[in-house]
């Protein structure tokens, strides 16, 4: 294997081991932080060492050895947690960093449960949502301080600081690296999946910058959901969440256009929808209902986004399905944005004017004055009324609003269409 194909196999194993080594070190030593300095240290040793003897067969068991050695090793030299020196270094005396005998008992059996315990801490309700999401990314993504300030078009000194303080916020904390129990659960679980869903959107309608979609993010965020759905398999709106996120990335190559520009939902080719995504969401939607789930607030949109994927045509949704389940949303979990959504499918269930009618009445909401989607919207309703004036205004309002180039650019095409 060439030094480069050896570096490609080495990236992509830190990809999809990294969580589960930082999981099961942060139970041994206690810190976050730590944890992640030990996980590093293998990866150093495994670039250095595997373009020479080859990547082993169980790369991530081998990394985990060399890291639990690394950890056993410093815990040593400072004398600290002796009892559980006692009790795990017998396990890798006899290792060596060139050579680890029996690489499978070197993978703890409850790498799940470690794996759990990691996705609660780095979405701690101590941190802020910024933080949270730039700890999820960086510990259970596998991305780099880079990565991160990248999709999100942050400096990467501010991401480097927020994961920083973070890790700090809960060493000092002293934040148990435990998976929460009782009425604690829901509430925290709910935090995570906000979290996940955050990084998702992001990803799908990005809020500022030069591209429409940041696919990766839309990746990573499904891949942090399928974790937590295997690891919590019996709460019912995790599947909720990943039913969404299925259905909605299935249209990725479908919102995008030849040159980058946004595709919208009625225009898009759906024979570039990705329909082994669907079935994948709406598997997981039915398992959401099937363990009692179908009214959680993810579930509810993802059953909103089936019925799009169940409609061959546009013509053929079934818009008043659509109205019908943001209404009850927007009882469950009420917002101005939803009742925004909802004035769409009313629109395309009873018309323009039914539907001009509800945004309306969301422009004395304080939290909708900069809501670039409101003016938009309203921009859409008046033309199809006829209103050309009224609505090239709102259009070009939208695009002052939005921080998104692609974005503006759309908006600022449809109002100049409107004569």
């Amino acid at each position: 294997m060439t030094a480069t194909a050896t570096q490609l196999a080495i990236d992509a194993v830190w990809r999809i081991e990294s969580a589960k080594l930082i999981a099961g070190l942060a139970r041994i030593v206690g810190d976050i932080g730590q944890a992640e300095d030990f996980a590093h240290d293998a990866l150093l040793i495994a670039l250095e060492k595997w373009p020479e003897s080859g990547v082993p067969d169980n790369p991530g068991a081998w990394l985990m050895a060399t890291a639990k050695h690394r950890a056993i090793d410093s815990l040593r030299r400072v004398k600290l947690l002796e009892r559980k020196h006692e009790l795990l270094g017998h396990e890798l005396d006899a290792a060596h960093e060139s050579a680890i005998p029996d690489l499978d008992a070197a993978i703890d059996d409850d790498i799940g449960d470690d794996l759990l315990r990691l996705v609660f801490a780095a979405c701690h309700p101590l941190l802020s949502t910024d933080a949270q999401v730039a700890l999820t990314l960086r510990l259970l993504g596998g991305l780099n301080t880079d990565e991160i300030a990248r999709a999100f078009l942050v400096a990467e000194p501010t991401i480097a600081q927020r994961i920083v303080r973070a890790k700090k916020t809960l060493n000092e904390a002293k934040v148990p690296f435990e998976v929460p129990r009782g009425s604690e659960l829901e509430a925290r679980l709910s935090s995570v999946l906000g979290v996940i869903y955050l990084i998702f959107n992001e990803g799908y309608a990005a809020t500022a910058g030069d591209d429409w979609m940041r696919p990766a993010l839309c990746e990573d965020a499904l891949r942090l959901g399928r974790i937590v759905a295997e690891l919590a398999a019996e709460e019912p709106e995790v599947h909720g969440l990943v039913a969404l996120m299925e259905i909605q990335a299935s249209r990725a190559r479908a919102r995008v256009g030849p040159n980058g520009e946004p595709v919208l939902l009625l225009d898009q080719d759906r024979a570039k929808w990705d329909y082994v995504l669907i079935r994948r969401g709406l598997d997981a939607l039915a398992r959401a209902e099937a363990l009692g789930g179908a009214a959680g607030p993810y579930a509810m949109q993802a059953a909103i986004a089936a019925c799009h994927a169940r409609a061959r045509a546009g013509d053929e949704t079934d818009w008043e399905r659509i109205a019908s389940l943001y209404g009850t949303l927007a009882l469950l979990t009420p917002s101005p944005v939803i009742e925004l959504n909802r004035a769409v499918a009313i629109s395309m269930a009873r018309g323009p004017a039914a539907g001009l009618a509800l945004a309306d009445a969301l422009r004395s909401e304080p939290s909708m004055k900069k809501y670039h989607l409101l003016p938009s919207v309203r921009g859409d309703l008046l033309a199809k009324l006829g209103r050309a004036a009224e609505a090239r205004e709102e259009l070009e309002r939208a695009a002052s609003l939005t921080r998104n180039v692609r974005e503006r650019e759309l908006l600022l095409a449809r109002a100049a269409s409107l004569q």
